[in-house]
């Protein structure tokens, strides 16, 4: 028999939008309490949902569902979830912001609604249309529905995947959840750490889907289901994906080239504002990071158009270098919008690090991490959601590397003396070249990572195809760092993408892709919703809709990079709103002043995490290598400081986890 199971209902916890969790044990004897266990379970991530908790089990099947809400929209308790209709039970995250167009339409086949809620609308358009359903969602979900009928546990991820979902298999145990704490608390979860992933971790600073840093464990891709039966079938597919649209702009290039570049940016605009505008459906306040950059200058610069004035929030640094707040705030006060800034210090930064493990749950690099979640924290102090303008470097060419890559391809097929080059370059050791190096500053430019940047050059000179190229962009550790460090080599992005699929495209095009896939989902989608959800703040993403995404794809990758100018039709546009002068300068990205901040404040946790004897008692990495990084770092001999915060922050998080 199974039941609903409503408790902590209003109780607030210090803690994290929704978050989802549940399993399906087909070994299941009742040799275990299923409703202690998800409760469990459910109860780790109330940071995710501190307004409202339920669980929904079905002893029979063995099964199990629970869920932590944020409420956003309908704060009322019909709102409530896990949610049954029929024989569906749903539990879900994220919001579907046209949710009142598909209301109305099920209302027109027949439909009657207890409730305002989105989770109602997804719920009884899958009763109506079945996987079909999800092509008329805009926005972002996780969700898992049993159908008690077929006896069938069903996931779904939204196409760009910004709201994570981990699903685990093993002996019979199937379970999911919206961040793997949750999986800790079931008594049969086989916590194993999957060498790849460490490769992986060191690699690109983050763990592409589908791997997760243990076995039997995975990310659900975006855009895709997973369907679990009685019969211990585990089957995923795709109901979208973006190269299909990237597909369709080559094959209607032509026709694309001859609307002139006005009626292309006119276009965009429309779907840019519509989409924007669509991110303000709540029932609670709505604010905005503000970097002061060309994407989160748009979002605020089109919103402010349609009379729209937000709460908008930046982080700054002391140190010059790193800081871009002074910009935020002058697009803030051009556009009217209501600004508050906080500067970030290392003590800030002191108090975040220990919070990281708990947060993101397996390794995780990405050091603007931190700023992100104090721009969270402050934002939330003044609003419930957020919007953030993550996604337009990946759709219109804004990464720096992107250009670069290219034009280093060029110029090495061009280079009649490369022969010479790479026997040079061979024949003379990274720490003799490092030597030449010191002999010649201050004329040559500060490198503090000098001896990597010269192993990438040899390995440069070694490949002539721009994927290989793209590659040694992306990576911290090389693969004889990996081998080095004692760890066995992966499969590389470029493995796991299969880009292959993707052929006859541009170069700059080809590596917006491999981001889109990979960079966006896996590391700055990830980063933004722990840390919005670690302070019960909703993150939003306005240029990940899907209708933006698509038309960005199909677009000709000229009016994307022009002339050595990037973003080259979002300017356009957003040059009618805000003056260029407030907004041209050098890209500089989220970074923070890491390098400097642990040769001095912070040097000691490095003392601690990275200590030889500490390292050879784990017996995961090569406590030689790791105590030469650490030495050469104190002593400026030349070393990638991220080298050694990947590795601090997997220290950091196997003391807490394992």
């Amino acid at each position: 028999m199974d039941k609903i199971i409503t408790k902590d209902r209003g109780f607030l916890y210090k803690y994290n939008m929704c978050r989802i969790t549940g399993f399906l044990d087909l070994t299941c004897k009742g040799n275990y309490n299923l409703e202690k266990t998800i409760t469990n379970m459910r109860d780790t991530l109330t940071y995710g949902g501190p307004d409202d908790a339920g669980n929904y089990i079905d002893k029979q099947s063995g099964l199990a569902l629970g869920h932590r809400r944020l409420s956003i929209i309908d704060l009322s308790m019909q709102g409530h979830q896990p949610m049954i209709y029929d024989d569906l039970v749903i539990v879900y995250n994220g919001e579907v912001y046209n949710f009142k167009e598909i209301r109305k339409e099920l209302e027109q086949e027949g439909y009657t609604f207890n409730s305002n809620s989105d989770t109602e609308v997804i719920l009884k358009a899958f009763h109506r249309w079945g996987f079909d359903s999800v092509n008329k969602f805009r926005g972002m979900w996780a969700f898992a529905i049993w159908d008690k009928q077929h006896k069938e546990l069903i996931l779904c991820r939204d196409r760009m995947g910004v709201k994570p979902l981990y699903w685990y298999y093993k002996d019979g145990l199937f379970m999911f959840s919206s961040e793997l704490k949750a999986f800790h608390k079931h008594q049969k979860f086989y916590k194993q750490l999957n060498p790849s992933a460490i490769s992986l971790f060191l690699h690109y600073g983050y763990i592409p889907a589908p791997y997760s840093i243990y076995e039997h464990v995975h990310k659900l891709e975006p855009g895709n289901f997973l369907v679990m039966n009685q019969s211990s079938q585990v089957k995923t597919f795709k109901y979208w994906d973006i190269s299909e649209y990237i597909k369709k702009g080559y094959s209607q290039k032509e026709e694309l080239l001859k609307k002139t570049e006005d009626e292309t940016a006119k276009e965009l605009e429309q779907i840019l504002t519509d989409s924007f505008k669509l991110r303000l459906v709540s029932d609670v306040p709505v604010g905005m990071f503000l970097s002061g950059g060309i994407d989160s200058s748009l979002v605020s610069a089109l919103l402010a158009n349609q009379g729209i004035r937000l709460k908008t929030f930046t982080i700054g640094f002391h140190e010059k270098k790193y800081n871009e707040a002074h910009y935020a705030k002058k697009v803030a006060e051009y556009l009217g919008h209501d600004h508050t800034e906080l500067y970030c210090t290392p003590k800030d930064a002191f108090d975040i690090i220990p919070k990281l493990s708990e947060l993101y749950d397996e390794p995780f690099g990405d050091s603007s991490a931190i700023p992100t979640f104090l721009v969270s924290q402050l934002a939330k102090q003044q609003v419930k959601v957020s919007l953030s303008a993550d996604g337009g470097d990946e759709q219109f060419c804004g990464y720096t590397r992107y250009w670069l890559v290219a034009d280093r391809m060029k110029r090495l097929n061009n280079l009649h003396l490369k022969p010479f080059l790479t026997k040079i370059v061979n024949m003379i050791s990274p720490e003799l070249a490092f030597t030449f190096y010191k002999t010649f500053r201050p004329v040559l430019p500060e490198w503090t990572n000098f001896r990597d940047k010269y192993k990438k050059l040899k390995n440069i000179l070694k490949y002539s195809d721009i994927m290989h190229q793209y590659e040694l962009t992306l990576k911290t550790f090389l693969e004889d760092d990996i081998e080095g460090i004692g760890i066995n080599a992966s499969p590389s992005i470029m493995d796991i993408l299969n880009y292959k699929n993707i052929t006859n495209i541009d170069d700059l095009s080809l590596l917006m892709y491999i981001d889109l896939k990979t960079y966006l989902p896996d590391d700055i989608l990830v980063k933004i919703d722990r840390a919005s959800m670690g302070v019960a703040l909703e993150g939003r993403e306005p240029f990940l809709d899907n209708k933006i995404v698509e038309f960005s794809s199909a677009l000709p990758v000229a009016l994307k990079y022009k002339n050595g100018v990037s973003k080259y039709i979002l300017r356009k546009i957003l040059y009618k709103y805000v003056p260029s002068a407030l907004l041209e300068r050098p890209k500089q990205g989220f970074g923070i002043p890491l390098y400097e901040w642990f040769k001095n404040d912070l040097k000691n946790l490095y003392k601690e995490y990275l200590n030889k004897d500490r390292i050879k008692k784990e017996k995961i990495f090569n406590p030689e290598y790791v105590s030469n990084l650490v030495n050469d770092y104190f002593n400026n001999k030349g070393v990638h400081h991220n080298k050694l915060w990947l590795i601090f922050v997997f220290e950091m998080w196997k003391e807490k986890y394992l």
